[in-house]
């Protein structure tokens, strides 16, 4: 495949399609020559578009599949073969990684895992952060304890679930300081984001990625989006990625609305994603402008 001809979008959209085809993950070396790029530039380029390298991709893929089919009760065995791991022994080597457990402790729930999660108030209502030993699983809205509660239950059942006080856990207090930061409840700086533990498709890693992307204060269309991940045609699949979205105001699926202007639905409430997007435009105008205004 010549490169040149192609803008280097299109020759992504073609290299990750070919591993969206590909039971075995294609060497590196081999999807450069495809492409029509070194290795490193298509490794670089590729990791920009879709924040993950060609072999994570794949990997994430499959990983995608595999939760899937745990969820919908198939045995572990079956699940891991027909998600297209060559062995049982391989997906139990990255697991712990992508899904935060073992298949069969995902499968089971959340048996044998462990999770430490906190609440806090926000002008929004209610939020609870959650997290494995691997990463933040969780960042939820709603209008009680009891509630944001009850959502973690129904995830993870049998998971160990434990309540900290804030300021006791360093990655939960963190996501809390960095959503109040950058959505003007806070003046302090906001600390990095810890590393994610939420297992996708890859797909779906593509969708919140360009999510992430959007500036505060503006907003897409299910339609602009699908076309900005190289997609024009997935607007519907958009839409069920921003749902699947676990990550509130982390992964900022309330700035994609509908094709005629409407807010559209939001997991977390339609009103909560009215007075939200109102704050981030209000934050995002000039100061001048917005006495012209008032």
């Amino acid at each position: 495949m010549n490169a040149q001809p192609a803008s280097i979008a299109e020759t992504l959209e073609h290299v990750r399609a070919r591993i969206e085809h590909a039971d075995e993950a294609p060497t590196l070396d081999a999807l450069a020559q495809f492409a029509g790029l070194s290795p490193s530039h298509l490794q670089r380029a590729f990791r920009r578009r879709y924040g993950m390298s060609p072999a994570e991709y794949h990997r994430a893929r499959r990983f995608g599949q595999l939760k899937a089919a745990l969820r919908d009760g198939a045995a572990v065995a079956d699940a891991v073969y027909e998600a297209g791991f060559g062995s049982g022994s391989r997906v139990y080597e990255n697991s712990d990684r992508l899904l935060g457990m073992t298949p069969a402790s995902y499968r089971a729930g959340g048996a044998g895992a462990s999770i430490r999660y906190t609440t806090t108030a926000t002008p929004l209502g209610r939020l609870l952060v959650a997290a494995t030993a691997r990463g933040i699983c969780a960042v939820t809205l709603g209008a009680n304890d009891a509630e944001l509660e009850a959502r973690l239950a129904a995830e993870f059942p049998q998971a160990a679930r434990e309540r900290v006080d804030a300021g006791r856990e360093e990655w939960l207090d963190a996501v809390i300081a960095r959503i109040a930061s950058e959505l003007g409840w806070s003046d302090a700086a906001a600390p990095a984001l810890p590393p994610l533990d939420v297992a996708a498709t890859a797909f779906q890693w593509r969708v919140w990625n360009a999510l992430t992307r959007i500036p505060a204060g503006e907003t897409r269309s299910y339609g602009e989006l699908a076309a900005a991940i190289g997609a024009p045609k997935a607007a519907r699949a958009v839409g069920n990625a921003c749902g699947n979205n676990r990550l509130a105001l982390i992964v900022p699926c309330h700035r994609v609305i509908r094709e005629d202007g409407t807010p559209g639905g939001w997991r977390w409430g339609v009103e909560r994603k009215r007075t939200l997007l109102a704050q981030e435009r209000r934050r995002a105008t000039p100061p001048e402008a917005r006495r012209k205004q008032g």
